[in-house]
């Protein structure tokens, strides 16, 4: 059945196509999914087999299907997975969720009895491409999306033709443009393909522009439906309120991009940046946590911006004051999360205010800041900070006793091996005050011990003393702990933070790049009389090295930075600045065209001026020089007409019949139209020639057309050679 179809089945090229774009739908939305990172190994190798042997399937032509009772009870036995997965497996319905839609496709690819089974399959491919835009924000969803809607139109068309071909009551009027042809070279199953991609790219091409004039020009409204279903990233453990040691070296071995800041001002990333995260208090031993304590709510006012300064003042006085010098220095910066999955607004100290699309924020007593809205997931903000620091001259001639009412907690310690009190008292005696001391604990565990990133093979009983007495060598958290636990045992109040330390600069958008590998644990000590002060007994590692990579990896997050700030992250306040960048830039462009417009105006102006001097005083040159003029314009005019007739005389029929065919038929259609006879753009060259009601013309035209069409798509010489003669033949009757 080449052209032909029999009752109830559609014709084989449209199946051919249709099986072939569905196949390609559900291997999109498949790799859609599979590109967040976020599937698991199982769901990944289960999918690809199903997919690959449905491939090898529809290769070969075989069909094996699975029963229909069979998929039903398929169906029930999954309900109770579903139910085991979400409560004691994934627990999570996102997860369990795209378990289910997987189960979904790799049955009905083998069971498609009916044609409402082809259109399940569709929605299902459109169900893993709605998982993957829950799992994942990142700019190679868009790509694979966009590769999506364009096998989706044409998935859909084919679909369309199919069941109208299926429904089609006499199969041979059910005629498909180009395929009765049998002269053309292309197949018809290639012409059909050819003209279904260019639909449906010019269907996809308006989609995407009606779809970006609507996301850019649409209001914006606060969002966030879907995040309280987005799932919590590895890294977001690391900055809890309990963290076990080693799990923030765990972070540290991932290249993973966690966060963008941008500085105001800040051009050349010369800035040592700290992002203060979470605060942990309590120590057992072998993990730090923030025991629950007082916190400070505020709700969305001032446009959204929280002043935390006020909580300072109010509600933690002079013992939750950071020290700072007599100058300040306040710097604005812009924060932007990857979806970490964590509630931390990450701030350099000491943060000053907040400003966000959230309702509600929370602050305690360490200063540390969380996103309180449980319907925003933590995304971008700004932020204002004082970022001075206090000079250690300062700092050592400043003393005092730590206050009476310092909470215990900054104080607390587990039982400890008694060489950890005799190290403490050994590295800090004759010095005076809690700041010399503080900083000689610092300078001991930098100056002797070494960073790595190589966590013990068994996890020893007491990880701090293991630390100082036998490994030492450690990350951070070990050089934090082993530093506020040393404080405490000479009396000094003491906490960990985690956050992050570092980053790269990226000179193409003036940010630095926060990496997990950036994640960093270091120590806030009282300091009486002063306040907190931060210390970092960790010694530095080096540099990463820079190559052409790392270059390409600067332009790649460029990409990624713009994607998330102005596709993810647009809202309204996105909306204003670039309604304004727009007003602004067009009334400039409107300055600029009207100044060149007044520019061009004054200069012919002149131009006009010193032609009629000119011409009133030597008017034969002026004549002369219009004439030449004149003849010039004619010749550009009649140039490329005068080209294309020497272009076309040169064409050989010997070398090129398919082109010399195609000229000389076209101007035996003008002579022919000469004489009334005009071919309509309908008309096949065969239904041009019996249109003709001469006889002598008819048998003539039969006759060119004839060769024309041997030369045209066989490329026959002969014919091509033949058509000269014809077209004379043609002109002398007339």
């Amino acid at each position: 059945m080449p052209n032909g179809h029999t009752a109830g089945a559609p014709p084989r090229e449209i199946e051919r196509i249709f099986q072939a774009s569905l196949y390609l739908l559900l291997l999109t939305s498949f790799a859609t999914l599979a590109g967040t990172g976020k599937l698991d190994a199982l769901g990944l190798l289960a999918v690809s087999i199903a997919l690959v042997v449905r491939g090898v399937i529809l290769v070969r032509g075989v069909t094996w299907q699975i029963p229909d009772r069979v998929t039903s009870y398929l169906g029930l036995l999954y309900l109770a997975i579903y139910v085991i997965d979400f409560y004691f497996v994934s627990r999570n319905f996102v997860t369990a969720s795209v378990h289910l839609v997987i189960f979904g496709v790799i049955v009905k690819l083998f069971s498609i009895h009916r044609d409402r089974d082809l259109a399940y399959l569709a929605m299902l491919s459109f169900g893993m491409v709605l998982s993957a835009a829950i799992l994942t924000v990142d700019s190679l969803f868009l790509g694979t999306f966009c590769v999506f809607v364009l096998i989706s139109v044409f998935t859909f068309i084919t679909f369309e033709m199919r069941r109208s071909a299926i429904g089609a009551t006499n199969a041979r009027q059910m005629q498909i443009p180009g395929l009765r042809t049998r002269r053309r070279i292309v197949s018809p199953l290639e012409r059909l393909s050819l003209a279904l991609t260019r639909s449906s790219l010019a269907i996809v091409a308006g989609i995407f522009l009606s779809a970006s004039m609507l996301f850019f020009l649409m209001p914006r409204v606060s969002g966030g439906y879907l995040s309280r279903f987005a799932q919590q990233n590895d890294l977001a453990t690391g900055f809890g309120d309990t963290v076990n040691l080693g799990e923030i070296g765990r972070i540290q071995q991932s290249s993973e991009v966690v966060a963008h800041v941008k500085i105001h001002g800040d051009t050349t990333g010369a800035r040592e940046l700290r992002l203060r995260g979470a605060v942990l208090n309590s120590f057992d031993g072998v993990r730090w946590s923030n025991p629950p304590h007082d916190v400070f709510v505020q709700s969305s006012r001032f446009q959204r911006t929280f002043v935390l300064r006020e909580h300072t003042a109010l509600a933690s006085g002079r013992l939750a004051s950071f020290a700072t010098p007599r100058t300040s220095e306040v710097i604005e910066y812009q924060v932007m999360m990857e979806p970490i999955g964590t509630n931390v607004l990450f701030t350099i100290p000491v943060p000053l205010e907040i400003t966000g699309p959230y309702r509600e924020i929370a602050s305690d007593f360490d200063m540390a800041v969380h996103n309180n809205d449980r319907d925003r997931m933590t995304s971008t903000y700004v932020g204002l900070s004082n970022a001075s620091e206090p000079s250690p001259r300062d700092l050592a001639a400043v003393h005092g006793r730590v206050p009476p009412e310092m909470p215990a907690r900054y104080l607390q310690r587990p039982k400890l091996d008694p060489r950890i009190p005799e190290l403490a008292s050994d590295i800090t005696r004759n010095l005076q005050s809690d700041y010399e001391r503080a900083a000689a604990i610092e300078r001991y565990l930098s100056g002797r011990y070494a960073y790595t990133l190589q966590l013990p093979s068994e996890a020893p009983a007491d990880p701090i003393a293991d630390f100082l007495f036998h490994r030492r060598r450690g990350h951070c958290e070990y050089f934090a702990s082993s530093m506020a636990i040393l404080l405490r045992t000479i009396g000094i109040p003491s906490r960990v933070v985690t956050g992050f330390r570092g980053g790269e600069f990226n000179s193409l958008t003036g940010s630095y790049i926060i990496r997990a590998r950036d994640a960093h644990s270091w120590v806030e000590a009282y300091i009486a009389g002063a306040g907190w002060v931060t210390f970092d007994p960790t010694p530095s590692g080096p540099p990463p090295p820079v190559t052409f990579w790392t270059r390409m990896q600067l332009y790649s997050d460029a990409m990624r930075e713009f994607w998330r700030e102005w596709i993810v992250n647009y809202d309204s306040g996105h909306q204003r600045e670039l309604a304004t960048s727009a007003t602004t830039g067009t009334r400039r462009q409107l300055e600029n065209l009207r100044d060149w417009a007044h520019q061009r105006y004054l200069r012919m102006l002149e131009w006009a001026r010193g032609l009629d001097a000119s011409a009133r005083n030597n008017p034969a040159s002026m004549g002369r020089k219009l004439f030449l003029s004149l003849l010039l314009i004619l010749a550009l005019s009649i140039l490329p007409r005068a080209v294309r007739l020497v272009r076309n005389a040169m064409i050989s029929p010997a070398r090129a019949p398919q082109r010399a065919a195609s000229l000389w038929y076209m101007r035996m259609t003008r002579l022919a139209a000469r004489r009334g006879w005009y071919k309509q753009p309908e008309q096949t060259p065969e239904e041009f020639a019996d249109s003709i009601p001469d006889e002598t013309a008819r048998a003539l035209i039969n006759s060119f057309t004839s060769h024309y069409q041997r030369a045209r798509f066989g490329n026959s010489v002969p014919d091509a050679e033949r058509l000269p003669e014809l077209y004379e033949q043609m002109r002398a009757k007339q």
